[in-house]
């Protein structure tokens, strides 16, 4: 008989729980040929409900009439959730994923993941255990994005279970919990606003950092990674080639070795009017070198452009905390330091409607420039491939956003460079 029913002293509801009642499950037993030629026999136990039984041996019956169909075995059945994701995390995860990224996922798996729903065997994981975990996250008070993220890990890891056939269906699929919207990215600063924020910054240990993010657009592990041998300021180009290795550990003196960047290398043009910004950097180091040796103090010579006076590496989480601090204290409005970033973009495109040229500055694929701006494209992929953008394009777009910030520098700099080819003549 395929589907056999049996009285248990604690029967689980529909949803996975177990209750303290006597009751009748169903079990599925289907015998089938398997592609070796021999007879074998499949077996599922405990449904709640015979329609659930029936319904499951059909699904198989189909499945398995497929050559190709790899059944789940009992002991892949019976591993508990926390186990795979362990498991996953080892095998997929350190092949896959970035650094920043594995780190971020364990801690949600090691945190939130686990402890709510980690003991339960991942052929009895439900869509229910799932909205109660995201419940539970909820009432906890954590952000919708909190939420949706452990969705979303769980979902991925799920649907790797299924291609190593410990499952049949994703769980995390099928959710009833709606997410609402998360809190918005904060609008981008104007070209107003940049300039009042470079005017608070100037000369401080922010006005470099917001240099590089907020008129070339750099990431914050690359705006604290970038070295000055890859920064030629006789040919005005910045070598966007590593970035701050990930997890530095606190009190860092020296970088041994730095990371690659997260997206291609790229080269781009320092404009006239912020190259004094490099120039005077350079020379407040230097003079902070000198006064460090003075004091009989180490300075330990990363050769970073933005570092602590001794030359040690900033660490990312300072910029991300004490950034929002310091426009609060100056009546800016709030932005996180990564959203520099998104206003070196913004403003870059409304000036010149060059999305492409602004993604390779960014070093953002074609499909992810568009995405960040909100720009509907129709170009194909490969058609970014016939595309190149050399450095005197980069230089057109920058230096139209840089001239927009600074335009009586600009037009100081142009009248100096007519007098310079009338007195040429």
């Amino acid at each position: 008989m395929a589907i056999s029913p049996r009285q248990v002293k604690h029967k689980r509801t529909e949803e996975g729980i177990v209750t303290d009642r006597p009751g009748t499950v169903y079990d599925v037993f289907i015998s089938y040929k398997a592609p070796d030629g021999k007879r074998k026999t499949y077996a599922k136990r405990g449904f709640p409900t015979k329609k659930a039984a029936i319904q499951h041996e059909a699904e198989m019956r189909n499945k398995l009439l497929n050559p190709s169909y790899v059944p789940i075995s009992q002991t892949q059945a019976k591993t508990l959730l926390k186990d795979y994701l362990s498991f996953w995390l080892e095998t997929y995860g350190k092949a896959n994923l970035r650094p920043s990224t594995f780190s971020s996922y364990k801690g949600m798996i090691t945190t939130h993941i686990n402890p709510s729903i980690g003991h339960i065997p991942l052929r009895s994981l439900t869509s229910e255990n799932i909205d109660a975990m995201l419940k539970e996250m909820s009432n906890k008070r954590l952000a919708t994005s909190t939420c949706r993220y452990a969705q979303r890990i769980l979902s991925v890891a799920l649907e790797g279970a299924i291609k190593y056939h410990y499952i049949e269906r994703n769980p995390a699929r099928n959710i009833m919990t709606k997410f609402g919207k998360s809190a918005k990215t904060p609008p981008p600063y104007t070209i107003e606003q940049v300039q009042k924020l470079l005017s608070l910054c100037a000369n401080g240990e922010w006005e470099m950092p917001v240099v590089l993010s907020g008129l070339y657009g750099l990431r914050r592990g690359e705006v604290l990674g970038l070295r000055w041998q890859n920064i030629d300021l006789k040919n005005k180009t910045i070598a966007i080639v590593e970035q701050l290795p990930f997890g530095l550990a606190p009190g860092t003196k020296v970088v041994e070795e730095m990371a690659p960047t997260k997206s291609h290398d790229r080269t781009i043009p320092i404009t006239d009017v912020t190259l004094p910004y490099f120039i005077r950097q350079k020379q407040l180091q230097t003079r902070q070198k000198e006064l460090t040796m003075l004091a009989g103090q180490p300075y330990y010579d990363n050769d970073l452009v933005v570092a602590k006076a001794d030359g040690s590496p900033l660490r990312p989480d300072h910029l991300s905390t004490q950034f929002p601090q310091f426009l609060r204290h100056n009546d800016m409005p709030h932005i996180r330091f990564h959203d520099l970033r998104h206003t070196a973009a913004t403003n870059m495109h409304e000036l010149t409607g060059d999305f492409y040229t602004v993604g390779e500055i960014l070093g953002h694929t074609l499909k992810g420039v568009s995405t960040a701006l909100g720009i509907s494209t129709n170009m194909p992929d490969v058609t970014a491939k016939y595309v190149e953008v050399r450095a005197p394009r980069m230089s057109i777009v920058l230096k139209t956003y840089h001239n927009a910030v600074f335009p009586r520098e600009a037009e100081r700099l142009a009248i100096k460079k007519a007098r310079s080819r009338d007195d040429a003549r």
